[in-house]
């Protein structure tokens, strides 16, 4: 017999634990057999993320390493996250999976299409990023390199460049998701993100200067994205359902007198009392009252 089960609460705690443990387990493990399986091709897969850089170096130019270990552990880096890119759904599955029992229903209608959707923008940032990006980029930094001045650029500091504009497309690519979320959950309307659209481009801008190197081309190709995409995101949330109003608005209750203090009372009983209800009739089966064993005293 578990010797926690009688305090209703220590059992379902460690229940949890052991859940996400098994989830987190699960998420290393598929990282892993990926990752393993794209080590063998990690020289190739570097050499095609450096594509963008190499096709505007001058004839005959190259990249170095600075560092003994660069030409083993940047392939390596490069490798390990990309496992961690590709594994993205289905860490994103294993979050919901762990998350979900404790939604309500419309929660989960409106939660799995946004991880799906969040999961494809993603993707698509990165993709921007390399196919639009990075030519445009390299072949302008390439082209102002003064006389004299050889462009050979360290292949661990282009990793690290590189990634840090994959992961600022990426998340500048959620902005309708961020926005569908806002809207949905209340917490302002379509129509007042468009009153502070100019509030929004200068955001967009100095998210951009923050999130990219310090070029102005990234920036701005951060910055312009971000706002078509706000533009979407607003189209999207406008032809969300409308939310319901709210049968009590306490918020809008003005306590003037003593009779409307007993009104919004009373409006506060009713739903302590109906949320009761449905505790009582949605709660756990361990909380329920048993009928008695057959055979045994009442």
């Amino acid at each position: 017999m578990n010797q926690f089960q009688p305090g209703g609460e220590e059992a379902p705690f460690l229940s949890h634990l052991v859940e996400l443990r098994d989830r987190l387990l699960r998420c290393v493990l598929v990282v892993l057999v990926i990752f393993l399986g794209l080590f063998y091709w990690a020289n190739d897969l570097y050499t095609l993320l450096a594509e963008p850089l190499l096709s505007h170096l001058p004839e005959g130019g190259q990249m170095i390493a600075t560092e003994v270990a660069s030409p083993f552990l940047t392939p390596f880096k490069l490798v390990l996250v990309l496992s961690i890119f590709v594994a993205m759904p289905f860490l994103l599955y294993q979050l919901w999976s762990f998350v979900a029992p404790g939604l309500y229903e419309h929660e989960k209608r409106l939660a799995m299409p946004l991880l799906a959707s969040s999961t494809v923008l993603f993707y698509c940032g990165m993709a921007f990023a390399y196919f639009v990006v990075f030519p445009l980029v390299f072949g302008f930094f390439t082209s102002v390199a003064p006389e004299g001045v050889a462009v050979m650029t360290d292949i661990g500091k282009y990793l690290d460049f590189v990634l840090k504009l994959f992961f600022a497309f990426g998340i500048a690519f959620e902005v309708p998701i961020a926005i569908i979320i806002l809207v949905a959950t209340g917490m302002t309307t379509p129509d007042a993100l468009a009153e502070k659209r100019p509030y929004i481009i200068v955001g967009a801008f100095v998210v951009g200067m923050l999130l990219t190197p310090p070029d102005i081309f990234s920036q701005t190709f951060l910055a312009v994205p971000m706002w078509a995409l706000f533009e979407l995101g607003l189209v999207f949330a406008r032809r969300l359902p409308k939310r319901e109003e709210e049968e009590y608005p306490y918020d809008e209750v003005e306590l003037e007198d003593d009779a409307a203090m007993e009104q919004a009372l009373d409006r506060y009983e009713q739903d302590a009392a109906r949320l009761n209800e449905e505790i009582d009739l949605y709660g756990d089966d361990d909380d329920k009252p048993r009928p008695p064993t057959p055979g045994t005293p009442k």
